[in-house]
């Protein structure tokens, strides 16, 4: 990687961003509403990064988030973030978040209790609310108890949220739904056993 940079670039969910240094993925971005405010946003977090064509290792980057937005599965963990200033605490959270596959989903808690700090859900929120890598680390898979959203920092908050594990496929609660037993679903739950009596 070279001098700061980042590329704006279209995904299924709209303009996305992305910004790198030397040493890896500096943050990434979900849609702002429109490419004016994209840099905006984007100049404010990373003044020294001007907008260039992104590296081969980034164009991969790019290439992965985009298939992952469409609803491809795709692990992203070969990307490879700076966390140069990034909180202890919070790359502790990141590294379990980025655990979560597509489709999966932990509660705010399941990451405290994986960080060995159980009864810090409300510190890993707020790490995730900080998260400066949004769909890389995937901080949408991170819910509330009982399968409520929690927050979501992004433009759009918790429907960008919902979009993002609806694409993914994923189950947001232990509740039955009406694709239960549908293969073409990741949820798919296997057919109920007929009961003795029955």
């Amino acid at each position: 990687m070279t001098e700061p940079g980042y590329t704006l670039f279209e995904t299924a969910i709209g303009l996305c961003a992305i910004a790198w240094g030397e040493a890896g993925i500096i943050g990434a971005q979900l849609p702002e509403g429109d490419a004016a405010r994209s840099r905006a946003r984007l100049a404010r977090r990373f003044p020294d990064a001007r907008e260039a064509p992104p590296p081969p290792a980034v164009s991969r980057a790019i290439a992965e988030i985009v298939a992952l937005i469409a609803g491809e599965p795709r692990d992203l963990h070969a990307i490879q973030l700076d966390m140069a200033g990034v909180p202890d605490f919070h790359q502790k959270v990141y590294q379990v978040a980025r655990a979560i596959l597509p489709g999966e989903t932990l509660t705010y808690g399941e990451v405290a209790k994986r960080i060995g700090e159980p009864g810090a859900s409300q510190a890993v929120g707020q790490a995730l609310g900080k998260n400066p890598f949004p769909i890389i680390i995937p901080c949408h898979r991170v819910l509330a108890a009982g399968g409520k959203t929690g927050g979501f920092s992004a433009n759009g908050g918790v429907e960008t949220k919902f979009r993002l594990l609806t694409i993914e496929r994923a189950r947001t609660s232990a509740e039955p739904t009406l694709f239960d037993g549908d293969s073409a679903f990741g949820f798919a739950a296997p057919p109920r056993q007929k009961s003795r009596s029955g």
